[in-house]
């Protein structure tokens, strides 16, 4: 599905159902037989347990589609997996630059972006210029200059044909389609709040190794730290605002956010907080107050409810109220239907393309985790026509370079990231001296 071209601030900040539109109107159509079953070659970049997972859901998605081969920044992550898929050495990359050595290949159709977040906006850009149809973990970006490059390479996949779908798999679960569709035709009337939520316990840190660089004990720990991760309102809260911004169709015009670290006390922990809570406000005055936290031994919530004039819905297949509604249409997993509608669209020849709505949460989330940092409250326009934050990373990153571990965001002294000094100051009210 093309999207509009050039970077536009309406196109940054809103957010629109169109995809959701689309696939209520094709149907579920998880796992059919393709009348042209052409194998698809796909490339897994970035061998965790997200991407090994991803690359199953993707080979069981539809006929004819198969891994060929493998990149990660670690050999032991490429060997763990290889006899699985049945991949060559020959078709096994290792290294930060890995990924560029597999897309420079002809014998691999389309890639799986699964490395950290940080990665996300170059190996994207990279693939898109290569001519490869891409899948791309949640967040696409951590950055406002990393969001800009995704809706660019968007543009450019647009105009190339090719597949950009983003991992934010509630979009393609047949309950939430129909959700969100009757939400836009009225079921619950004019919205008038929203909640949402990512609580849950903590998270292991894997205990670092004499030999290794600091480098690599933080890629091997890439959620704790900021410049890999963004931190979990980026790359975890970043699915509830997602559907957020499906029901509501834009971005929030202001936010207003805080947030901090109790359980996370030293350096093991990286530098990101260990919860946030936020309130996003719309037009009319629509209030939507989310927040996520990682701490241990807590309750887990995991989830999000619009309210209003006529009803409320939990966007999964509910709907309470004068509509009341439950969706009992078919059953499916949406780890695996975002592969099978990506996989459809490309052997249709109107290949599906999530990019730019994938940016626009990606940087309703930033935007929010930079009002935590500086606990200021800021208007969205104003931050993005201001900002220039990039944590884009350079091919001069090497595995075996230092990197101190930062201490974490102290909202006393923080500065709105890339904003010019006098960004940063106190604006005087009209009339003052």
């Amino acid at each position: 599905m093309a999207e509009k071209k050039g970077l536009t601030r309406r196109q940054l900040l809103r957010s629109s159902a169109v995809t959701a539109g689309a696939l209520a109107a094709a149907g579920p159509g998880a796992n059919i037989a393709w009348s042209a079953p052409d194998t698809i070659r796909v490339g897994l970049i970035g061998c965790g347990k997200r991407g090994v997972a991803a690359a199953r859901n993707c080979i069981g998605s539809a006929q004819g589609v198969q891994v060929v081969a493998l990149a990660d920044a670690f050999e032991d992550k490429v060997g763990s997996i290889k006899s699985e898929f049945k991949i060559a050495d020959s078709h096994c990359f290792v290294g930060l630059d890995a990924y560029k050595e597999m897309m420079s290949r002809d014998d691999v159709d389309m890639v799986i972006l699964a490395t950290p977040p940080a990665f996300r906006p170059a190996q994207v850009t990279e693939a898109v210029e290569k001519g490869k149809h891409v899948f791309m973990e949640a967040p696409v970006a951590i950055c406002p200059a990393g969001a800009k490059a995704v809706v660019e390479a968007a543009t450019k996949a647009s105009e190339k044909k090719l597949a950009l779908v983003a991992g934010t798999q509630k979009r393609h679960d047949p309950a939430v389609v129909e959700t969100l569709k009757r939400i836009g035709d009225g079921a619950i009337g004019d919205i008038m709040s929203a909640h949402f939520y990512w609580n849950q316990g903590g998270i292991p840190v894997e205990a670092r190794k004499p030999t290794q660089s600091d480098v690599e004990w933080q890629l091997r720990n890439w959620p704790f730290f900021i410049w890999l991760s963004g931190d979990q309102i980026v790359y975890q809260l970043v699915h509830q605002i997602d559907l957020i911004e499906a029901a509501l169709g834009a971005q929030p015009g202001m936010v207003h956010a805080m947030g901090g670290r109790q359980f996370r006390k030293g350096p093991q922990h990286g530098d990101v907080y260990d919860h946030f809570g936020m309130e996003f406000t719309y037009d009319n005055d629509v209030k939507a107050i989310g927040m996520c936290r990682q701490i241990e031994g807590t309750d887990e919530l995991i989830g999000q409810r619009v309210v209003g004039t006529k009803g409320a819905s939990d966007l999964c297949g509910t709907i309470e109220g004068e509509n009341a509604w439950r969706y009992d249409g078919p059953k499916v997993d949406p780890y695996v239907q975002e592969f099978a509608d990506m996989v459809k669209s490309i052997r249709d020849g109107n290949p599906l393309n999530e990019g730019i709505r994938a940016a626009s949460s990606a940087m309703t989330a930033v935007l929010a985790r930079e009002s935590a940092y500086s606990r200021k409250r800021f208007k969205s326009s104003w931050y993005i026509s201001k900002s220039d934050l990039s944590l884009l990373l350079g091919d001069e990153l090497k595995l075996t370079d230092a990197r101190p571990v930062l201490p974490a965001p102290n909202p006393t002294s923080y500065a709105l990231a890339g904003m010019a000094p006098e960004a940063g100051k106190k604006r005087k009210k009209k009339g003052s001296k």
